[in-house]
């Protein structure tokens, strides 16, 4: 053995996850081929430019790799042109911003208290608020975007870009209503898709593709693939702009990227093969079921949700009226197994470092095969736990047991 503390270190990890329950709703399991393609020898590569345009010789293995990858995505999204090359989420939105904005223009995108992401126009501290104008709009009291409201403001505003993502918004976005307040300003319409691609792709969300110019997701989360991203480019947006695709390629490389992760490229592929299978559609569906169920049981037990529920992948939890904080109860419930992250509600009174909710999610829970009756189980763990701390011990026992009884790749 090479290095024994970091074999150690990964195989702890691994115990972890088989024996706690994963519910960060942007967290879940890759498959044991999505694993092996990103471990391959195909990381050793340097790939500087596109298939059939490399800066390097000794290509011909990895255009084959990124040409399928492309063409399995523009299948699966019913989409002209994708870029598969970003390294991650933030760097793909800011490729977008880089290929279409100039410094200064106005970025309009959801608040990051509301369930926003802070490339999405966060002021001051991101990069897509300190070189570009921001203008946040936000949920209203009861949790749900009025897109009146929205159309009101874009209207005053004026944004070169609208940003249709969430990343704690435990609802349906209405992309064609997105894409008519865009239209209407005159507008690109970027619709940032990483947490429900795989609800997309199961047909248990509606797609943006009819009504955004890019649309950007991450290859992880709901799509279950490796940390990655992907930008596409719709007939929308070609129609808008027959260079589009040609600019997002070069505000990847050479604007913003050197050589693209190979392997990681490889592992999309793989993901996207999968994610064209009926028993993937099927996760998908069942991940909004077990979703539902969840909320359904947690509002049974006194817990405020925001919105009032959900109709995706994830939960908010309003825990002011059980008198506890976020983030001491993200901390005691992963004493328990429970693995959670803490969270801002809207127009939350608490500071960032200490939110007033938590948020939670089924991707991962669903991947191991966990049904209904588990999600009415887990839902009685969380009351315990916020309830009776002193119940940790017993509740992880259970846990443990519940785990056991659902190993991560009996199912994926």
């Amino acid at each position: 053995m090479v290095d024994p503390q970091i074999a150690q270190l990964i195989e702890k990890e691994k115990e972890r996850q088989e024996n706690t329950l994963m519910m960060i709703p942007s967290e879940n399991y890759a498959s044991l081929a999505v694993l092996e393609a990103l471990g391959s020898v195909v990381q050793n590569k340097y790939a500087e430019g596109y298939s059939g345009k490399r800066y390097y010789q000794g290509n011909i293995n990895i255009d084959k790799i990124e040409t399928l990858a492309i063409k399995r995505a523009k299948k699966l999204f019913a989409v002209p042109h994708v870029n598969v090359q970003p390294y991650s989420g933030s760097p793909a939105n800011a490729a977008v911003y880089f290929a279409l904005l100039k410094p200064g223009d106005k970025i309009m995108g959801l608040a990051l208290n509301s369930g926003g992401h802070l490339t999405h126009g966060y002021p001051k501290i991101t990069f897509s608020g300190r070189y570009f104008q921001s203008a946040q709009y936000e949920v209203g009291e009861d949790g749900f975007l009025d897109y009146e409201e929205i159309e009101e403001q874009a209207i005053a505003q004026r944004p070169k870009i609208i940003v249709a993502g969430t990343t704690a918004y435990p609802r349906i976005l209405d992309f064609e209503r997105f894409g008519r307040i865009a239209d209407k300003v005159g507008a690109y319409l970027l619709a940032d898709i990483s947490h429900i691609a795989g609800l997309v792709i199961a047909n248990v969300h509606p797609s943006p593709v009819p009504y955004a110019d890019v649309v950007m997701t991450t290859t992880h989360k709901t799509l279950r693939g490796p940390r990655g991203a992907m930008i596409m480019v719709t007939r929308k947006g070609l129609a808008k702009d027959g260079q589009m695709g040609k600019r997002i390629d070069r505000a990847v490389f050479p604007g913003l990227q050197g050589g693209p992760h190979e392997n990681t490229i490889a592992a999309i592929a793989v993901a996207l093969r999968e994610a064209q299978s009926k028993p993937f559609r099927e996760y998908g569906k069942q991940i909004v079921k077990n979703a539902q169920v969840l909320a359904r049981e947690l509002l049974r037990m006194g817990f405020n949700l925001v919105s009032g529920g959900t109709d995706n992948h994830l939960i908010l939890i309003d825990l002011r009226n059980k008198k506890i904080d976020g983030k001491t109860a993200a901390v005691t419930l992963e004493k328990a197994g429970v693995v959670v992250n803490a969270n801002a509600i809207p127009h939350d009174p608490n500071p960032p470092y200490r939110p007033s909710g938590i948020r939670l999610g089924t991707p991962a829970l669903t991947s191991r095969g966990m049904k209904g009756r588990e999600m009415t189980q887990i839902a009685h763990f969380i009351s315990e736990v916020i309830k009776i701390p002193e119940e940790i011990k017993m509740v992880k026992n259970i846990v443990m047991k519940m785990t056991n009884q659902f190993p991560i790749y009996k199912n994926i």
